[in-house]
């Protein structure tokens, strides 16, 4: 069904607003797929904090213009998918990857991260990012580890003269 132009705007501002603040960006193939299988992709995205959208290339253009990702521009061609990651920059990776799994009519064709734009076999790179509570735990541990380590070192000299202790008391019981 074809758009008007206030819903044409509407959609250029939704998509605005989303780019303006969303971590990376997927396109995808999607052509083949079935409506329950749009479904079921857009069920997970909305677990995942990924937004999901089919638009024209044209409204997409006029969406991203100003933002990180006005760099895909030119390589907005053919019926595409648009996966935004909203809280976690891997998340849309990480969906179309698990989704095009099970499904082969779903191919990825451009990711865009930090305002550069790679081709859709990247999708693997940006799946494997840690989520924010992996990375999180993760910069705990280094941060820790220095305080283990003086807690060690601090703790060895009393541990040394303990044993030495023991082996002369041990020596003496002989």
């Amino acid at each position: 069904m074809a758009l008007n132009l206030t819903q044409k705007q509407e959609v250029v501002a939704e998509l605005a607003n989303v780019a303006s603040s969303a971590h990376s960006l997927v396109a995808a193939e999607y052509a083949g797929l079935t409506v329950s299988q749009l479904t079921d992709l857009r069920k997970k995205a909305r677990e995942s904090g990924v937004f999901v959208k089919v638009a024209k290339n044209t409204l997409v253009t006029r969406a991203v213009e100003g933002t990180e990702y006005q760099c895909v521009v030119d390589a907005l061609v053919g019926p595409l998918l648009y996966a935004f990651s909203v809280e976690d920059p891997g998340a849309a990776g990480r969906l179309i990857k698990d989704f095009a799994k099970g499904n082969e009519k779903l191919v990825p064709k451009l990711v865009s991260v930090g305002g550069q734009m790679y081709p859709g076999t990247h999708v693997d790179v940006l799946a494997s990012l840690p989520t924010r509570d992996q990375a999180l735990s993760m910069l705990l541990s280094v941060m820790v580890q220095p305080a283990t380590m003086l807690v060690r070192v601090l703790a060895e000299p009393a541990t040394q003269v303990t044993r030495v202790i023991q082996q002369a008391g041990e020596k003496q019981a002989a």
